[in-house]
């Protein structure tokens, strides 16, 4: 399933947090990786991963803000855009 940047989170680590999420916010998708790593390899404005290794956002909420933010860059990027 296609999976939109949605945040984008940094901690005191030098480690960064992606949060995907589908366009309508019911499933999203999240990694870690270091500040290093993605200066080698690029965060983009999609991906896809297997429905299996998304988890499903319960928060009503969450799950509204994920689905705006996931159409938006849906709407402004393709999917291997860097962002």
């Amino acid at each position: 399933m296609r999976l939109w940047l949605v945040s984008r989170e940094y901690d005191t680590r030098q480690t960064v947090t992606l949060t995907y999420a589908s366009v309508d916010g019911d499933r999203s998708y999240t990694r870690q990786a270091s500040i290093e790593l993605l200066q080698r390899n690029p965060v983009t404005a999609g991906i896809d991963r297997d429905r299996g290794d998304t988890e499903p956002v319960e928060d009503p909420a969450t799950r509204e803000r994920y689905a705006e933010e996931a159409g938006r860059m849906a709407d402004e990027h393709d999917p291997g855009d860097e962002v």
